[in-house]
């Protein structure tokens, strides 16, 4: 079977294994009987909204939902390169610097965009699985920008 191969792939393999369980606490809810700033309470419509690092968000999902989500439609980071676009997708962010100096050590430094952005999406997407039901889908939405003037 073909294996998809880059720099760092030894060592995040399993680190989704290595994230922390963080736990989900309660900070605020919305109801349309709540003021404009929401509430306090509980509003037990089973919607979150979880603010935070992704990879640690998702594995703060497991104990409740692993292996019991049907559906997850996921947008990455398109990993064009460019800086200036909606969003910094060059996966060239002190935080992930930081991150892959932690976790791949000092090989991170020869890595290039494609094998951070791989190294990035790895962990996400081994605790997504672990979240998704037997029958459950994952929808990774792709888009191919094309310079037309290349």
């Amino acid at each position: 079977m073909p294996t998809l191969h880059w720099i760092g792939k030894d060592k995040i393999i399993n680190h989704h294994q290595d994230v922390p369980y963080k736990v989900l606490n309660h900070e605020y809810g919305f109801s349309p009987l709540a003021p404009k700033g929401g509430t306090k309470t509980e509003v037990n419509s089973g919607n979150m909204i979880i603010n935070g690092d992704n990879l640690e968000a998702l594995k703060s999902l497991l104990p409740k939902y692993e292996g019991k989500v049907n559906c997850i439609y996921i947008d990455p980071p398109y990993n064009t390169g460019n800086e200036s676009w909606v969003y910094n997708d060059n996966v060239n962010t002190p935080q992930i610097k930081k991150w892959l100096g932690k976790v791949v050590g000092k090989e991170s430094e020869d890595l290039t965009r494609h094998d951070k952005w791989l190294c990035m999406m790895y962990p996400r997407l081994k605790l997504l699985h672990k979240l998704l039901a037997k029958d459950g889908v994952i929808f990774i939405w792709w888009i191919q920008l094309i310079n037309a003037n290349s």
